[in-house]
């Protein structure tokens, strides 16, 4: 999918918003969900989304739902990083197919990094296990201020 298109509310996100679709849910408040990725790139691998968007990316959202995505962001990242103790942090945001979006709703990835441990690329290793997602869930929530 291109930059332009419409927005599709059968998108799995949109999905899991709506709870049609299972989540290991980390964070949520009025304006954001944050959740594990079920293909992740390392251990810890969670999602932030908009909950009242319908921007397909970046680029179709308006300034004020940024504000508080990225206030959930910067949030939900300083709990992987208290639960998690990794070397580091990527914070990334894909805008369009050719850039590596495949979910169309707007969303930051939070991936934790170790030193020595080579990113993981998106889906390679399939899904992850349904119980550690959540065990790794609770553990990230429990570090939420």
């Amino acid at each position: 999918m291109s930059l332009d298109g419409t927005y599709d509310d059968g998108n799995i996100f949109a999905k899991i918003l709506r709870g049609e679709a299972p989540a290991a849910k980390v964070f949520e408040d009025d304006h954001v969900l944050a959740f594990m990725d079920v293909f992740p790139q390392a251990k810890g691998h969670t999602l932030v989304i908009p909950k009242h968007s319908s921007a397909r990316n970046l680029l179709e959202e308006e300034p004020q739902t940024l504000a508080h995505l990225f206030q959930g962001v910067q949030r939900v990242a300083r709990a992987v990083r208290a639960a998690l103790r990794p070397d580091g942090l990527t914070i990334t945001q894909f805008n369009g197919a050719v850039s590596g979006q495949t979910v169309f709703h707007l969303h930051v990835h939070i991936i934790p990094r170790w030193d020595g441990v080579p990113l993981g690329r998106h889906g390679e290793g399939g899904m992850a296990d349904a119980g550690e997602l959540k065990t790794l869930a609770a553990e990230i929530a429990a570090k939420i201020s």
